[in-house]
């Protein structure tokens, strides 16, 4: 079933200077109740991610760290049900809601039991004024939808991740950043476990070393995405003997070297490079031998600061995901992802990031990380720009998930038009992606 907006009945407003028996007044009272109209199907109608907003140059740690706010003591701050708020509630402190949201980067909304439907979700979010998009990389098919018609994603629940710690990170790659996410539990986990968790990517900035962070920022990150180990080639190359015929008529020594594994090596780089990378719309450079492994080929982001200014404020983030992508601090946490969804974190120029500056970033993460035990209709409001998330492992079955944001729709542009086909991805490698890779972790 669809979820039902509500819209004042037109008839409400009419006032009369007549007194109304008690027979008229309940009709009255009827006449007054909300209209309620279906609300619109958005599959195939979510607008693209907005591109990532980069102010990242001539960033000096020690002089941008003089003369700084203090930064809200609360992050998240809470919101908290009395019981009786419904939709109206959001619709009338949505000035406010977004003011804090702006000021402390993180709201966590307890107790509402608005939320606890994929559809009280959507006229909540919708009630704020808040503009779905899709997922930066949702052509990558890593997260599949929970509610297409809602513009709501399904978190990382699966069995088969379960067990799988994710670290800290935006939502964002270099080219695509929403501007907000919000977080909803349906269902904690069952077991144990799979508690959601933020971080301040203010107070992150403000905590690295100094030398640590400038040496980070002077020599730029670049990830990885993906392997794809190509050893089954080992034995493309080798000797064969030609039968004499062959060299009697053409010259060629009897013992002949074939030499196939650097052709189809190339071959499949350029392919994946031309045809498959684009796809996934993160501009990649697929390379090999970048971790040491020569067979390995891996899909690689371009440069990146690991910091960034916030768009509104101004204020420095740590605006980089070496918390989960590190396959140092992988190798060290609980990992089920298979090899070919392994990432790791290189310096702009490809060589490898010391594992002292790994656990000095690590040690300050874990130290501004904050677990929200979220019970079913709670909501996390985030800043994308401002705060980091992640996920616990968990035990049974969880059901969380998560709507992206490009703005507010009162921002809209007068020309906007969501039916586009053009200005967004499709869904098809989505699909597929969903299908025949995630599915079968």
């Amino acid at each position: 079933m669809r979820v039902l907006s509500l819209i004042p009945a037109a008839a409400a407003l009419v006032p009369s200077s007549q007194p109304k028996a008690p027979q008229a007044q309940r009709a009255a009272t009827l006449e007054a109740a909300p209209v309620a109209t279906e609300a619109r199907d958005l599959t195939g109608n979510i607008p693209d991610c907005p591109a990532t907003i980069w102010d990242a140059d001539n960033v000096n740690i020690v002089e941008a760290r003089q003369n700084q706010q203090p930064l809200p003591e609360q992050c998240p701050s809470e919101r908290i049900s009395n019981g009786n708020e419904g939709v109206e509630y959001f619709r009338e402190h949505s000035e406010d809601i977004l003011a804090e949201l702006e000021k402390t980067g993180c709201i966590w909304f307890r107790g509402f039991d608005l939320m606890k439907t994929e559809q009280g979700f959507r006229q909540f979010y919708e009630a704020v004024g808040l503009d779905p998009c899709l997922d930066p990389i949702h052509t990558s098919g890593l997260r599949s939808f929970a509610s297409q018609e809602d513009a709501i994603y399904e978190e990382v629940n699966k069995e088969s991740l379960s067990r799988h710690y994710i670290g800290l990170h935006q939502e964002s790659t270099h080219k695509k950043t929403a501007t907000y996410g919000a977080f909803v539990c349906f269902k904690p986990a069952t077991v144990e476990g799979g508690e959601f968790f933020i971080a301040d990517a203010a107070k992150i900035a403000r905590d690295l070393d100094a030398d640590v962070a400038q040496r980070i920022y002077d020599r730029k990150i670049r990830i990885s995405v993906s392997n794809l180990d190509m050893d089954f080639l080992e034995g493309a190359d080798f000797d064969i003997n030609l039968p004499d015929v062959i060299v009697d008529k053409t010259g060629l020594p009897k013992k002949t070297e074939v030499r196939l594994k650097e052709p189809i090596m190339e071959g499949a780089r350029v392919l994946v490079d031309k045809l498959v990378a684009p796809k996934f719309d993160m501009d990649l450079e697929m390379k090999y031998g970048a971790d040491g492994k020569p067979m390995r080929m891996q899909a690689i982001e371009q440069i990146a600061s690991p910091f960034n200014r916030h768009p509104v404020t101004g204020e420095l983030l740590w605006f980089c995901n070496i918390h989960n992508h590190a396959r140092y601090l992988r190798d060290r946490r609980p990992c089920t992802v298979p090899e070919v969804g392994m990432t790791e974190v290189f310096y702009g120029d490809l060589s490898p990031i010391p594992s002292a500056d790994l656990d000095h970033i690590n040690e300050v993460s874990q130290k501004n990380i904050r677990d929200i035990p979220m019970q079913p209709g709670d909501v996390l409001l985030c800043d994308n720009y401002r705060v980091l998330h992640g996920r616990n492992v968990f035990k049974g079955d969880r059901y969380h998930a998560v709507s992206w944001f490009g703005g507010l729709v009162k921002d809209r542009p007068a020309d906007f038009d969501d039916s586009n086909e053009n200005s967004k991805p499709g869904d098809l490698l989505n699909k597929f992606v969903n299908k025949f890779l995630v599915d079968s972790f």
